[in-house]
């Protein structure tokens, strides 16, 4: 599903698995980047709907990971061994993959397991950049819904598109969320008046007025 002309959704329930949150395309000047990779399970068609665009496999550099739970994590270690590519993650969840932590990963809930795997490149602080393409991706720390959670922010055909993914939560205590670091987190989100948002299960929601009422719908 095209988003702009750089952006595109290539996994989700109705285009992977149906277990799978949202996998996102980033694709700049011959240089690719995913934003999570589902939970492995339909890896194949994955694949096929990245080449279906017409993007050479051998293009994607990096999988940005915006968290630990596994519906977002469990086909990484995979991809990275398809595609040679780097795994990026906030090194407060990148903990829990590279110990293949079942209870903090979710893996549990999909009765499944997660095997520990290396994270490439580990985000600390509130704020990092990335370059795919000559473009920069601005990773933004926003705890709550996982220790580690990161949302990505990028300026495509002159609209700032935000994968927030999982925007909704859930919050658990299995998955060591934090409600106030949550609702800081939101405001936070809010404040970067996006023009779209990729969220992991609730779709594209386009607009920044009609973010801004989603995201506060959950505050």
């Amino acid at each position: 599903m095209k988003i702009t002309s750089e952006v595109f959704q290539v996994g989700g329930e109705g285009l992977t698995s149906q277990q799978d949150a949202a996998v996102f395309l980033i694709h700049i000047n011959g240089q690719a980047a995913l934003i999570d990779s589902g939970c492995g399970f339909n890896e194949e068609h994955l694949l096929e709907n990245i080449k279906s665009l017409g993007v050479p496999l051998a293009q994607i550099k990096l999988l940005l990971l915006t968290h630990c739970h596994f519906d977002h994590t469990g086909g990484a270690e995979s991809m990275r061994r398809k595609l040679d590519c780097k795994i990026i993650a906030h090194e407060l969840d990148a903990r829990f993959l590279e110990t293949g932590d079942n209870e903090v990963t979710a893996a549990k809930w999909y009765d499944a397991s997660i095997k520990p795997f290396k994270v490439d490149r580990k985000l600390a602080g509130s704020e990092e950049i990335i370059n795919v393409g000559g473009s920069e991706i601005q990773a933004f720390h926003i705890p709550g819904h996982s220790p580690g959670s990161v949302a990505y922010l990028l300026e495509s055909d002159g609209q700032k598109v935000l994968f927030g993914q999982d925007v909704h939560g859930p919050l658990h205590s299995s998955l060591h969320s934090d409600h106030s670091d949550y609702v800081n987190s939101l405001k936070f989100l809010i404040s970067l008046e996006a023009d779209i948002l990729c969220e992991g299960h609730f779709g594209i929601i386009k607009g920044k007025k009609n973010i801004e009422e989603f995201i506060k719908s959950y505050l």
